[in-house]
């Protein structure tokens, strides 16, 4: 469900994400944001409002509200050139020769920008089913590119300040830990590249603790005094909502879903179960509520929390035993992103995005990473279609979809053209059959008779082929870390 704006976090895509992404915005979009707060408080008013003086004081707060967010507006470019020279910058200038075409268009650089920039699921998460996710972001690729320049203070700093703003990245905290626990508060190796113990540092350990228990201070520390830090708690952790969303993310759990309910018709239609003890429309009402499968064990938040860490931790400990740099950092990041969004309790289909991004970063480096990318992103994408259901939204999520996938497809392969095609066949028919997919379920579904016996349909077979995908890509992934080529160190500057 979209949320009206609402209190004075409304500013905050004016502040940072807004300035990586307001400006690719039609005015149409932009208005539709200021005018839903006006009518929002308008309407509020004139049901609740005592006397006249009291709807002026409110048309003054819309007023000023707009001409602040206008302001605000105004130092987006100012922003934005600085969010493309700081990070983009830094994170393309580690690419190993690869330099595309003579066009500057076809440049690594550039390729990246607008991959970032003009990402598909943050212009329609942000700014269509509107969430302020391209001002978190924004920090998580600040801290990013602060890790590649070796400001490791920096971005320790920055990844507490976003951890603090959305819990969510808790998923790639253990590749942010492991990372900075190994790469600084160990200032040396032995020649073997394995750990010399006795260069540990107690004062830059000390110094990382230092900053978070800072910024956690001065985020919960209010919470603390007033002994609500229980009630933040139990609204961050919201176990009883249920294994999956009312939509449910592409995912190992929505194929574990479609399992069961597969055997469950099985069942019934050959008389293996009883009718009785079966619930209707348990897991495909649409409801965000806590259920128990048919025929498969039912799965708790113990045992998701359990999967979740297992498969993050070949990831980890690659990390500590075969490091390799920020960009095994990065590779490790995204793996814990994937790991948690595979196997996480009650998992939004937007944490995709929290993979996409920084695999993006390592897309323009090897053709490798840029075949993954290409599965990752599109899939994911695709998934976020669902999320954009009115029939007016329909031709502007194909439409942004389509420029986005075929940007990344032709930079892409003009950066790697000399490395032969980047996806093989199995690859290319899965994700062509997304398109036959995307006819059915937005264009055919909605006239036929099955929209009322079986509305959950298109939600199930979206969830489920883009979670096939996003699993090869997962697992894909793993395995050009474990058996891939180490990537060439660049010469000291």
């Amino acid at each position: 469900m979209r949320r009206p704006l609402s209190g004075p976090w409304t500013t905050l895509p004016s502040l940072l994400g807004s300035s990586m992404f307001c400006h690719m915005l039609p005015n149409t979009l932009t208005k539709r944001c200021w005018w839903s707060k006006i009518s929002t408080i308008r309407a509020t008013q004139l049901f609740s409002s005592r006397d006249f003086q009291s709807s002026l004081r409110t048309c003054s707060s819309s007023t000023q509200f707009v001409s602040t967010s206008a302001r605000s507006d105004l130092g987006a470019a100012n922003c934005l050139a600085w969010m493309k020279k700081k990070i983009s910058y830094r994170c393309c200038r580690c690419i190993h020769g690869k330099r595309g075409g003579k066009e500057p268009l076809e440049s690594p650089r550039f390729v990246l920008a607008v991959l970032l920039l003009w990402n598909f699921g943050l212009l329609v998460v942000d700014h269509i089913h509107f969430q302020y996710n391209g001002f978190l972001f924004g920090l998580m690729l600040l801290s990013i590119a602060r890790i590649f320049q070796k400001r490791h203070l920096e971005g320790a700093f920055f990844f507490a300040v976003l951890l603090h703003f959305k819990h969510i990245y808790l998923y790639v905290a253990p590749a942010y830990g492991m990372y900075l626990f190994r790469s600084y508060c160990f200032t040396a190796n032995n020649p073997d590249g394995s750990l010399k113990w006795r260069s540990f540092s107690i004062l830059r350990l000390a110094a990382l603790g230092l900053i978070v228990s800072l910024v956690s201070a001065l985020s919960l520390g209010p919470f603390i005094a007033w002994g609500q830090l229980p009630q933040i708690l139990s609204r961050l952790f919201p176990f009883k909502r249920g294994l999956c969303h009312a939509y449910w993310a592409p995912n190992f759990w929505a194929v574990y879903n479609a399992l069961d309910k597969s055997f469950s018709v099985i069942g019934l239609k050959y008389k293996l179960l009883d009718p009785a003890k079966i619930p209707t429309a348990a897991m495909t009402g649409g409801l965000v509520q806590e259920f128990q499968h048919t025929v498969l064990p039912s799965v708790t938040p113990r045992a998701a929390l359990a999967c979740t860490a297992l498969s993050m931790l070949p990831s980890v400990f690659c990390l500590w035993f075969k490091p390799q740099g920020p960009r095994g950092f990065l590779r490790c990041m995204v793996l814990c992103a994937l790991s948690a969004f595979m196997f996480g309790w009650h998992v939004h289909e937007k944490a995709i995005l929290l993979a996409i991004l920084p695999l993006s970063l390592l897309s323009v480096e090897r053709s490798r990473d840029a075949s993954i990318c290409l599965v990752l992103s599109t899939t994911g994408h695709f998934s976020l279609f669902p999320l954009l259901f009115t029939a007016p939204e329909l031709p502007i999520k194909i439409l942004l979809m389509l420029l986005f996938t075929v940007y990344g497809f032709s930079s892409l392969k003009a950066i790697f053209r000399k490395e032969g095609p980047l996806l093989n066949w199995l690859e290319t028919i899965y994700l062509i059959g997304l398109i036959p997919l995307g006819i059915f379920c937005e264009l055919v579904f909605p006239f036929t008779t099955w929209r009322l016996k079986l509305p959950f349909l298109p939600l199930l077979l979206t969830s489920v082929y883009c979670a096939v995908g996003i699993m090869y890509a997962w697992l894909k992934l793993y395995v050009s870390v474990f058996i891939g080529q180490p990537a060439v160190r660049r010469k000291e500057e």
